[in-house]
């Protein structure tokens, strides 16, 4: 059974062409919510605490932080399009980011290659967990739970609970260190990516077959959509996406071990529901996950500044999960009811 129901509840044209101003005000808040939202948090925290909130270090420091995050979201978000889970977003990243570096420092792999070889097996994960959850019909959270437990024992067995270290070429280190007009280069890899995946899913075939799976598997197969091919297209895409994120990774830390990558699994998950109850409310879409890592991002940052503690990101990444699982819920439910 598919993990998660997509289903749109975002106003029409038609239907707001018909409202006066005041009800199509108030038809579109909850649409538009989260970003205004996000908006208001900024200009609360850039009154709050003016001479470190709203500078060009902090927007830095944000963006180097958060991309990272982001790129993670936006490969969890393509299989719930599909109405699918994929929990190995944070079990990958693990491997993928101390591979990225032993094929260098121990195996003696040009990093370009090294590059190459952990993005194909980043998709090849994509394939066995697409497998996994369309051929053998396990539930997606189960399946990719149980290949990212995996992903995560090897990436221990591998290292032998030790840090690979070594020294790497200026080229990897480019590839996350590198500023363009003076914010971070990751900044504008996910906002290339976003554009890429928000064209692909709103204005292509590929988009609105992922959506008719989602919403109604047995129906889009009725329709004469190939669902298990484009399930498997999702996984593949999201176990890619999470290997870039961790030769990313790997590139920013300059060391590889297995303590480090689980923490971006709950953050990253967040951000993709969150987004589900933005822009197009009750429907995963890019643009809300982006704006859905915003809103963390900006809480944080600016709680962090007041002088919050080590545990406030996690609290607040929790507690901000629960609240978006609960709204996502009530609008299905509001919109089921609405139906009937």
């Amino acid at each position: 059974m598919p993990s998660i129901e997509s289903n749109a509840l975002e106003p029409t044209r038609d239907e707001l062409a018909t409202l006066p101003l005041s009800a199509k005000l108030g038809r579109l808040a909850p649409v538009y919510g989260l970003v205004i939202l996000m908006f208001a948090l900024i200009l609360l925290f850039s009154i709050l605490l003016p001479n470190s909130f709203p500078t060009l270090l902090n927007l830095r420091v944000i963006l180097a932080d958060k991309s990272l995050i982001a790129l993670l979201s936006l490969a969890a978000m393509v299989p719930m399009v599909a109405g699918r889970i994929d929990l190995t977003v944070g079990y990958g990243i693990v491997l993928w980011h101390i591979l990225a570096i032993s094929l260098q420092t121990m195996f003696g792999v040009p990093w370009p290659v090294a590059v190459l070889i952990v993005l194909a097996l980043g998709a090849l994960v994509g394939v066995l967990n697409g497998f996994l959850v369309e051929v053998a019909k396990i539930d997606s959270f189960i399946a990719t739970l149980g290949t990212g437990t995996v992903l995560y024992s090897i990436a221990l067995w591998h290292t032998g609970g030790r840090q690979m270290v070594g020294v790497l070429p200026d080229g990897f280190y480019a590839l996350n260190g590198t500023f363009i007009f003076g914010l971070p280069i990751t900044a504008f890899y996910v906002l290339a990516i976003t554009l890429v995946m928000w064209l692909i899913l709103e204005y292509t075939p590929v988009g609105r077959y992922l959506y008719a799976i989602g919403a109604n598997q047995r129906a889009a197969e009725l329709n004469g959509i190939p669902t298990r091919k484009f399930v498997l297209g999702a996984f593949i895409t999201s176990g890619f996406l999470t290997a870039l994120t961790g030769v990313l990774l790997a590139s920013k830390l300059r060391i590889g071990q297995a303590s480090v990558g689980l923490e971006f699994l709950l953050p990253a998950l967040v951000g993709a529901f969150l987004g589900s109850t933005t822009i197009k409310p009750g429907r995963v879409n890019v643009w809300g996950t982006i704006v859905g890592v915003a809103i963390l991002a900006v809480g944080i940052s600016g709680i962090q500044q007041f002088g919050g503690s080590f545990w406030v990101e996690p609290m607040f990444n929790g507690m901000t999960l629960l609240i978006a699982i609960g709204i996502a819920g009530y609008a299905q439910r509001k919109k089921g009811a609405a139906k009937k």
